[in-house]
């Protein structure tokens, strides 16, 4: 037996601690030889909703760049929204590992769309040969642009007036000016592995839901990271009555996590004689975003859910509280309904208004919104 002598190690498909793919010995006559290309690093950590939105990004960075070789660092929580994403060539979640090494290499473009400063610190240390989002600037230790085209991005967290009152861009558009590409509507990318499929459909089977069925989403949680993200418990429950008086025939599917497992315990409760099914708050997260994809309509707050219905192309009512409306891109999937209250949006993490931005969304907008969503599928 010959052993090679020369090993394609500029092939995309090479690791060199293992085999490839396609397992072949004679690796300098390989046919399946692809270049590797420009190497490309994207930082993106948290929050989850977050993540799941820059995934267009990847799709703008294929086009001007086909033969790249793209690497994903993310926090362990965002992981499974990524791993079944053809686009990304290697994913990494973020450990004493990964960063070690991530120092051994050099890549000829490093994004960093995160401002937190494990990111951003990253971001400044590794090599590589162009560079675009944000870093540490060395002298004040504050999280800096790390091109020009970003620094928009960075004047958005740190000036209210251009982020509240000013800005029109979309985030994607924001983030692609912010690393030189034009947006040009790309959108999410959440590939959804078949058993997770297979097991939102088992489930809803158990419920009583079949294939097919007209099935409403209400989403009734959000983080915690902002006051009034979440709609209260008198506007679902008023919708949830117009709901079953004027749609019959839909069926209405409660999600949440764990956090909201007792307030959706209740409404399924006062809703028992109606097809109003509780979800449960116990899934994973890949499991969830199979249970929103099932769903012919969402209503959510801006919160995760809604970003996977948005990936998943399942039209959404979306209401908006605290946060900025102009950013979300529903690419005419949705509505944007949020309060005429002047103080919104704030990003505050607490509110004591009795009348705040989002209990002073009504029910009948909710309705109204949902009822065309469904009318126009």
């Amino acid at each position: 037996m010959v052993i090679p002598s020369r090993l394609r190690d500029k092939c995309r498909f090479f690791r060199g601690d293992r085999p490839c793919s396609f397992n072949s010995f004679a690796c300098r006559e390989c046919p399946h030889f692809l270049p590797r290309g420009r190497s490309i690093l994207i930082i993106k950590l948290s929050a989850i909703g977050d993540v799941l939105r820059t995934t267009p990004l990847l799709e703008g960075l294929k086009k001007k760049f086909p033969l790249s070789h793209i690497t994903w660092l993310t926090d362990v929580s965002s992981a499974c929204l990524l791993k079944e994403n053809p686009l990304i060539d290697r994913l990494l979640c973020y450990n004493s590992e990964s960063v070690t090494y991530l120092q051994s290499r050099k890549f000829d473009f490093l994004v960093c769309l995160d401002k937190e400063e494990k990111a951003a610190a990253l971001a400044s240390l590794l090599p590589a040969r162009a560079k675009a989002g944000f870093g540490i600037d060395r002298r004040s230790g504050a999280v800096c642009a790390l091109n020009r085209a970003g620094r928009y991005a960075l004047l958005l967290g740190v000036c209210d007036d251009l982020k509240f009152r000013i800005n029109r861009k979309t985030y994607q558009e924001i983030i692609f000016e912010a690393v030189g590409l034009k947006y040009r509507g790309e959108e999410y990318r959440l590939p959804l592995a078949p058993e997770d499929r297979n097991y939102a459909q088992e489930f809803l089977f158990g419920l009583g839901i079949k294939p097919g069925d007209k099935l409403i989403g209400l989403n009734t949680g959000s983080g915690d990271a902002f006051a009034h993200k979440s709609w209260d418990e008198a506007g679902f429950v008023s919708l949830i009555g117009m709901i079953v008086r004027q749609m019959p025939e839909a069926g209405i599917l409660l999600l949440g996590g764990r956090k909201e497992a007792g307030f959706n315990a209740r409404l399924a409760l006062r809703f028992s004689e109606y097809r109003v099914y509780d979800a449960g708050g116990c899934h994973s997260l890949s499991r969830f975003a199979a249970l929103v994809g099932s769903c012919s309509v969402l209503v959510s707050g801006d919160t995760t859910a809604m970003h996977i219905a948005v990936a998943l192309r399942v039209p959404v009512a979306a209401l908006f509280g605290s946060t900025c409306e102009s950013e979300i891109d529903l690419y005419g999937r949705g509505v944007k309904i949020f309060s005429a209250l002047n103080c919104r949006p704030c990003y505050r993490k607490e509110c004591d208004k009795t009348v705040n931005c989002m209990n002073s969304i009504s029910a009948e907008e909710v309705f109204t919104a949902l009822s065309g969503l469904l009318n126009a599928g």
